[in-house]
C-alpha cells in the first residue's frame, strides 16, 4: 500500500511541476480575436456556436476521468468483496 501512495504521489509531483513549463504563448489567437469581434459587429452567432465547441472540447476529459473512475470503483469493489467471501 505505502508503495503505491509513493509512486502516485511522485506521478502528481512530476505533473505539477512539468504544468507551469508548458508554452503560455498558445493562450489566445489573435486572429480568431479579431475574427470574432468583427463578426460581433455585423450580428453573427459564430461566438456563442465557438463557445460551445470549447464547452465540448472540455467536457471530454472529465467524461474520460468519469470513466476511469467509475471502472476503478467497480474493480476495487469485486476485489473486496471476493476478499470478503473467501474469509
Amino acid at each position: 500500500m505505502k508503495f503505491k501512495f509513493t509512486i502516485l504521489f511522485l506521478i502528481v509531483l512530476v505533473l505539477l511541476i512539468i504544468t507551469p513549463l508548458t508554452d503560455t504563448s498558445a493562450q489566445g489567437c489573435p486572429m480568431c480575436k479579431s475574427t470574432l469581434e468583427e463578426a460581433r459587429k455585423n450580428g453573427s452567432m459564430v461566438g456563442s456556436s465557438l463557445n460551445n465547441g470549447i464547452l465540448y472540447l472540455l467536457a471530454l476529459p472529465y467524461l474520460v476521468a468519469t470513466a476511469f473512475g467509475i471502472i476503478w470503483y467497480k474493480n476495487t469493489r469485486n476485489k473486496k468483496s471476493s476478499t470478503a467471501s473467501n474469509e
